[in-house]
């Protein structure tokens, strides 16, 4: 469904992407983890064409994404940014109404089914009691799920989100994360995540793909992916390797 073949990009002399090659599967949670400055958040921004790879391919569906429309490439894809723009002036409504303009005409009302989709967005992201409060007087939770819902109302195949629950408290945490396998499990998308708590990662992906230094240095179930070897190669510590109820979670250790 997604697929990145070679994708090499350099940033500086110290930062670069070197050849990376990644699949992700229709329906699948995948996240991203690994040290600050492996290349998650760019990987990400590769894909969603914030920037340009210098060598390799992004593949959509089988089509290269630079040969795409954008127009074409949001009704398929939508990009949750770690920071987002401050629209203090718009109501919740306002902001998610946005996420219909790749399905619309230049300059044309909302139709019905846009509508319909906005008030799904709504209602999905537990948002109907907030739809006319200006984005300013929201907490940093409700925020996050009206951007959220801005994405889905594109209505994508795959969504995108980067650190999606980061400066969130741990209440906060939990409902941005079960939204996220909701969408999934209820609605079939595939969602592509970078994510810094593992653990976190662990419980809610169905996949975990390790980078560091711009490379992907694990990629597998978590059950596998968390283990001691790899704790030590990637982030110099040791770790105890916990199972509980089908989940793998870790306890961090100094080397």
């Amino acid at each position: 469904m997604l697929r990145t073949k070679d994708v090499s990009f350099e940033h500086s002399v110290s930062f670069q992407l070197n050849g990376v090659n990644l699949n992700i599967n229709q329906g699948e949670i995948v996240s991203l983890v690994g040290p600050n400055g492996s290349g998650k958040s760019t990987l990400l921004r590769l894909i969603s064409r914030l920037i340009k790879p210098k060598e390799g391919e992004i593949i959509l569906d089988g089509s290269v994404i630079d040969s795409m429309k954008s127009k074409d490439v949001a009704k398929k894809l939508a990009m949750l940014p770690q920071m987002q723009e401050q629209q203090s002036d718009l109501t919740v409504q306002e902001l998610i109404e946005f996420g219909r303009y790749p399905h619309r005409k230049s300059h044309s009302r909302l139709a019905k089914e846009d509508e319909e989709i906005i008030q799904w967005a709504i209602e999905v992201t537990n948002l109907t009691n907030y739809k006319n409060r200006m984005l300013h007087s929201l907490s940093g939770g409700e925020r996050q799920r009206a951007w959220i819902a801005l994405a889905i109302a594109q209505r994508p195949k795959i969504l995108l989100l980067d650190e999606p629950t980061t400066f969130l408290d741990i209440a906060h945490q939990l409902d941005v994360m079960e939204l996220v396998q909701q969408l999934n499990k209820q609605f079939g998308m595939t969602v592509l995540m970078v994510l810094h708590d593992i653990n976190q990662a662990a419980r809610y992906s169905n996949r975990l793909v390790v980078m560091k230094n711009g490379n992907i240095h694990y990629d597998g179930i978590p059950q596998c992916v968390l283990c001691r070897e790899m704790f030590q190669s990637i982030f110099q510590i040791d770790a105890t390797i916990h199972k509980q109820n089908g989940n793998t979670f870790f306890t961090p250790l100094k080397l």
